[in-house]
């Protein structure tokens, strides 16, 4: 078997990163007897600073072959914000209706966390964040801009197919993760009263199709508070595209940072992304010292989705050996490690572990 893999590798940190990720997944591709083609692509900023080019029509196309794809990270500091982010990144999620944006939050074994007395036996959860509609869209305008009676206009569209599709793809993540079997809908209904009823009639709806799932709701504010306080009541969480990018960030920041928080942009019928969460980090880049972990994770769950799951289990196990045994922080520069001694120890690890 062999898997056709398209990797953007993007912008700063991201080819150092991905180098260390395709690395362990030749590893455990190797050791499980697969093979992976892996098709680079020059995206972001270097590239549109050079052409005026982001994303070409014809490379959609293209990207619809994979399996799936690797990505390191977007942004360059000589380009505008916001250029890259919806050319490149937006752009590949709405053309390839990657309408899942799945995010574990988990802490590892050795990986500090800024919460007080909790371990890895309690921060351990997925939010289920819906990836092409909501705020993302673009929908709105300005009126009289520029002009001390600017209006800005600003539109959060929500469609009943798009929620639903993305409700059900959240219980079935919490039955197959089978784990506490609790699945928490985040919203603010009492202020977004028809956005965000649509969502809560829908969640409840659906429920009714999976009793073996216990259901709550909760405002995205205390989300927030209780991410903090009381992680472990969480399994899976599934919410909309605003309040999944913020309440996604704190998982990382709880999980250890952002240099272990990975993702998947995710089409179940089509064609998959996937990333690690921090940002391209130029002043980072070149140096070997960032840490790639999170670039591997990515590539973990990548494995685990295209049904590579022993081999994605490896690598799990490698990481957590790494973090348990090696790493001095996940700071970059302070690992005790390069990037590339980090995929190293990982790539071999993935080799061995049981």
């Amino acid at each position: 078997m062999s898997y056709p893999i398209a990797v953007i590798p993007g912008d700063g940190i991201g080819p150092e990163v991905i180098r260390e990720a395709v690395k362990v997944l030749e590893a455990a591709a190797s050791r499980a007897g697969f093979k992976m083609d892996f098709q680079y692509y020059d995206f972001g900023g270097e590239r549109y600073l050079r052409t005026g080019e982001t994303l070409p029509d014809s490379a959609i196309s293209e990207l619809r072959n994979f399996k799936a794809i690797l990505l390191g990270a977007i942004g360059h500091p000589d380009v505008k914000p916001g250029i890259l982010e919806r050319g490149i990144l937006l752009k590949l999620r709405f053309e390839l209706d990657q309408y899942i944006n799945l995010r574990p939050v988990k802490l590892y074994p050795g990986v500090e966390t800024p919460l007080k007395n909790k371990t890895s036996k309690d921060i351990d959860f997925v939010v289920v964040r819906e990836n092409t509609e909501g705020l993302y869209v673009g929908a709105g305008g300005f009126l009289k801009k520029g002009t001390p009676e600017e209006v800005a206009i600003q539109e959060s569209i929500n469609t009943r197919r798009g929620v639903e599709r993305c409700v059900r793809f959240a219980f079935d993540f919490c039955r197959q993760r089978d784990k506490k079997k609790k699945l928490t809908l985040c919203g603010k209904t009492n202020v977004l009263t028809y956005a965000h009823d649509l969502w809560e009639r829908v969640f409840y709806e659906v429920a009714k199709e999976y009793p073996d799932i216990e259901t709550s709701y909760a405002h995205v504010d205390a989300i927030c508070m209780w991410f903090v306080k009381n992680p472990e009541w969480f399994d899976v969480v599934v919410t909309d595209n605003m309040f999944g990018d913020i309440i996604t960030d704190l998982g990382a920041i709880i999980q250890g940072g952002m240099g272990i928080a990975a993702g998947g942009n995710i089409n179940p019928q089509g064609v998959s992304m996937f990333e690690p969460i921090g940002g391209s980090a130029p002043k980072y880049a070149g140096k070997n010292e960032i840490n790639p972990l999170a670039a591997i994770l990515a590539a973990q769950m990548m494995l685990d989705f295209i049904g590579e799951k022993q081999a994605a289990d490896w690598i799990e196990k490698a990481v957590i050996k790494v973090t348990s045994e090696k790493l001095k922080s996940l700071a970059a520069g302070e690992m005790g490690y390069s990037t590339t001694e980090v995929g190293d120890m990982v790539a071999r690890f993935t080799q061995e572990v049981g």
